[in-house]
């Protein structure tokens, strides 16, 4: 299912919802959309004052190919861009990994992403502390428009460079 962002408060709605169901702002026409990444706080309780991470659906969509896009969604890195153009993206705090997070809350290979015909696949690779899609622990899963991964400390939004809407 894609989803549609809440320009205001980031909150993700239905695809056919025309306005957000948190705070009541009308949600724009799917072809002008900018989604904005609300900062959460590093306890989890609630989004931050600090600025937001706003992405362009132009920054990815326009691609031929239609490669994923991962955002940072906090943290100092906070609104870093991985754009999703190997069949394989390995995750990881070894610094031979594609997307390198060099923290101690990440297993040297921490998770792997690839690219099938379904869509892109997350693997957890064995790591300490898990992976999470969506706040919850997965071995193995298929991503989804606006899933929220987490390794480690680091929260990343996926994107589906594929998706029309």
């Amino acid at each position: 299912m894609a989803y549609t962002f809440c320009n205001s408060c980031g909150h993700r709605n239905p695809p056919e919802s025309t306005f957000c169901s948190a705070c009541g702002t009308v949600l724009d026409h799917p072809s002008e959309r900018t989604i904005v990444l609300a900062k959460v706080d590093a306890l989890q309780d609630a989004p931050g004052d600090q600025d937001n991470v706003q992405v362009l659906l132009s920054e990815f969509r326009g691609n031929q190919n239609g490669h994923g896009l991962l955002v940072m969604r906090s943290g100092d890195r906070s609104g870093e861009r991985f754009s999703l153009t190997l069949e394989r993206v390995e995750i990881g705090r070894n610094p031979e990994c594609t997307v390198c997070l060099d923290d101690v809350t990440v297993s040297r290979r921490h998770v792997e992403l690839r690219l099938g015909s379904d869509g892109y696949l997350v693997t957890d690779m064995g790591s300490l502390n898990g992976t999470y899609v969506n706040q919850e622990r997965v071995e193995e899963i298929l991503l989804q428009n606006g899933d929220e991964l987490q390794v480690g400390k680091y929260r990343m939004v996926f994107f589906d460079g594929a998706s029309n809407s």
